[in-house]
């Protein structure tokens, strides 16, 4: 589904240079779970920007269904970004003039706004999605009245609105505590199994990946895999 060849970043900063990542190779089958952990400042980030179609790499390809992804047109590539993958952040980017249905369906309005009805339709799924991750008295509710685990679940309800194939999770659980962080990995693993959809996950903590199929660690600016 997802494969990453010769992943090069070197950032430029006047006559300083500093390399970030030095030739990152990764593969990712559909429905697969995987983990990157590294220490801050490693560039799991920076790593997981380039996958998404966020952030170009200084060399290499991105290849997901078979296209290099940063060869395509920028409508093209926010359109992959859009219907296609989905983003779960460590902070959660609610927009706090909006109610938890309203930050959930904004996204999904802007993908839907070519359908005839589709306003009944995207609701009706957001508050089943809603509901299925204990949010049903919640929905209008601002994000100020809301806890950190409570944010995150609703963060990760609005990227499933457009049933992404491929969900990107940046250190997702870390303005949580270490109830409410182990709590959010399950829902992600459970809606991954769910939908078959394929998860990289990125943290610098080792007991998050815990559920993953394989774990990978960034050292050097290179992925060394660290097994099942």
């Amino acid at each position: 589904m997802l494969e990453a060849k010769n992943i090069h970043k070197v950032y430029n900063n006047g006559k300083k240079t500093l390399a970030v990542l030095n030739g990152v190779d990764l593969s990712l089958g559909e429905g697969k779970f995987i983990a990157i952990v590294g220490p801050s400042g490693a560039g799991k980030s920076t790593l997981l920007h380039i996958l998404g179609g966020l952030d170009a790499p200084s060399q290499g390809e991105v290849v997901f269904e078979q296209e290099d992804i940063y060869r395509l047109s920028d409508a093209a590539l926010s359109g992959i970004r859009n219907t296609k993958f989905g983003f779960i952040f460590q902070f959660y980017h609610l927009l706090s003039e909006f109610t938890v249905l309203e930050n959930v369906l904004i996204p999904a309005f802007i993908s839907a706004q070519e359908h005839k009805n589709a306003g009944a339709q995207v609701k009706e799924k957001a508050l089943g999605l809603l509901d299925q991750v204990g949010l049903k008295e919640r929905l209008a509710h601002f994000p100020n009245q809301l806890s950190g685990g409570e944010k995150q679940r609703v963060a990760i309800v609005r990227a499933l609105m457009n049933d992404p194939v491929l969900l990107f999770c940046d250190e997702p659980t870390g303005n949580l505590d270490s109830g409410a962080g182990r709590e959010i990995i399950s829902l992600i693993q459970k809606i991954s199994r769910e939908n078959h959809m394929s998860v990289v996950l990125v943290t610098h903590n080792i007991e998050l990946t815990k559920g993953a199929e394989r774990v990978y660690h960034l050292k050097d600016g290179l992925l060394v895999n660290g097994g099942s």
